[in-house]
């Protein structure tokens, strides 16, 4: 699986360069279980390997960098990126829409980066990745104008529905960010920032998130598969 060696700063800037060609393009936020995913499922694993940038979500994923050579400081999580994108998306004028989570959270979180970053043109809608919401989702990002599209369906549904839309969104770049949505408005709480520091992100959202115990059931088989490869 590829991920490509870059940091938070790194990853703003090849967006930045993204959007500046002009799209469609994909960038996708890999954790371990997305590694784990794609060794079974191989229309995820085609969609991941075709994107046109992925980053280390969670440090599973540096650590196996790392004995890889990449020296990269830390994850650069979907969640992480929202706020500095809404900054960009300001500083240059372009117009970002949020796509996905539970009704009116993405609404709610647009205000939030509205309220942050004077000049944010951004939108938001719920939608969903059935090709029943096709439609009408098409239809507000396009009234919309959108530059760059934040979709948060989930894992790997918001990749699959990226990569079968891309060439109707009219976007330049859209990212699948996950459960973003609902850590920034606060409907999720995320571990303490000394839980982060100390690579025990994953153990806060399982004590918040019980039911996250199967899909992190493959975390010790991707330990394993790591330790095996080359250093």
């Amino acid at each position: 699986m590829r991920v490509d060696c870059v940091d938070m700063d790194s990853a703003l800037e090849r967006i930045e360069q993204l959007i500046d060609r002009g799209g469609p393009h994909l960038v996708a936020t890999v954790n371990p279980e997305f590694v784990m995913r794609a060794q079974k499922d191989r229309e995820f694993a085609r969609v991941l390997m075709e994107a046109d940038l992925c980053l280390a979500d969670g440090n599973g994923v540096v650590w196996a960098m790392r004995r890889q050579g990449c020296a990269i400081d830390g994850p650069v999580a979907g969640v992480d990126l929202v706020q500095p994108l809404a900054a960009l998306c300001a500083r240059r004028g372009l117009r970002l829409f949020l796509l996905g989570a539970g009704s009116g959270v993405a609404m709610e979180l647009a205000a939030k980066l509205r309220a942050a970053n004077q000049g944010l043109e951004v939108n938001a809608h719920a939608g969903g990745p059935e090709p029943g919401h096709d439609v009408e989702t098409l239809h507000r990002i396009h009234d919309h104008h959108a530059d760059v599209l934040l979709v948060a369906f989930g894992a790997p549904a918001q990749e699959v529905w990226i990569d079968r839309m891309k060439n109707r969104l009219g976007v330049s770049v859209a990212i699948g960010v996950g459960g973003a949505f609902d850590y920034l408005t606060g409907r999720v709480q995320r571990a303490p920032r000394w839980m982060r520091r100390a690579r025990l992100e994953w153990l806060g959202r399982l004590v918040r998130q019980p039911w996250r115990i199967r899909r992190m059931a493959v975390l010790p088989i991707y330990a394993v598969k790591v330790l095996r490869s080359r250093s």
